[in-house]
């Protein structure tokens, strides 16, 4: 892996997406780094137009699907990643990374040839392991090989995964495509890791804050999400 492409994907909820894009930038290096606006308020566009430090994309200029977009943001990384021979690393915009976050990622992978996804532990404000980690049990290793799913809140994506599955094939009536790809990359002979010391603070859901219901009224939340026909995995 030659070089890494980062993107965070962005749907309002602009004050905690500013801070982690902010902290993107801050130790992006020369990485390129893509922020995706997912059909965000006008005047969240307006903010994200105004900042610097990344390229743009507003994918309402592209598609006139209603967000969630995941689908076409991977496949055009992917796309982007394959022309610039590169791994791509997925922060998402409720996560804020530290310092050594990308670099710690980046070595790893480069490191492991048979690596094909490689993801940042997520924490609470407290450093507790929370959502989608919490099944981890650290257990002093520096990489934890897993044959669970790898959210893409803080995940880098290998250049030879990127090589060999093609997001295109990605079902369009899915709106969540993380379950899928970590379970194609073990299929397809990649392995899968978390690294415990690798730490990021996680604030689950801040772009759609209806899916905390999940964790405090979850027959609230399965009723919507059945009737709405979003969030389907």
């Amino acid at each position: 892996m030659k070089d890494l492409l980062i993107i965070t994907p962005v749907k309002d909820s602009l004050s905690t997406a500013e801070e982690a894009i902010a902290k993107v930038c801050a130790s992006k290096q020369t990485y390129t780094y893509l922020v995706y606006n997912d059909f965000s308020l006008k005047e969240n566009r307006e903010k994200l137009e105004k900042s610097n430090g990344y390229e743009l994309i507003n994918i309402e200029d592209k598609v006139n699907t209603p967000p969630p977009n995941y689908r076409f943001t991977l496949c055009d990384a992917q796309k982007r990643a394959l022309n610039m021979n590169a791994g791509l690393l997925i922060i998402e915009s409720d996560v804020f990374i530290k310092e050594n976050t990308i670099s710690s990622l980046f070595e790893f992978a480069k490191k492991n040839t048979k690596c094909g996804m490689v993801a940042a532990i997520t924490t609470d404000e407290n450093k507790n392991i929370n959502f989608p980690y919490k099944h981890i049990k650290p257990n002093g290793s520096d990489a934890i090989l897993t044959s669970h799913r790898l959210s893409f809140c803080c995940t880098l994506l290998t250049l030879p995964l990127l090589q060999t599955l093609d997001f295109e094939l990605l079902s369009d009536k899915k709106d969540w495509f993380d379950v899928q790809i970590s379970r194609d990359s073990r299929k397809l002979g990649f392995e899968n890791y978390v690294l415990p010391n690798v730490q990021v603070l996680h604030l689950p859901h801040s772009s759609r804050p209806w899916k905390k219901l999940k964790y405090t009224h979850p027959v609230k939340y399965y009723l919507r999400k059945w009737f709405s026909g979003k969030d389907k995995i």
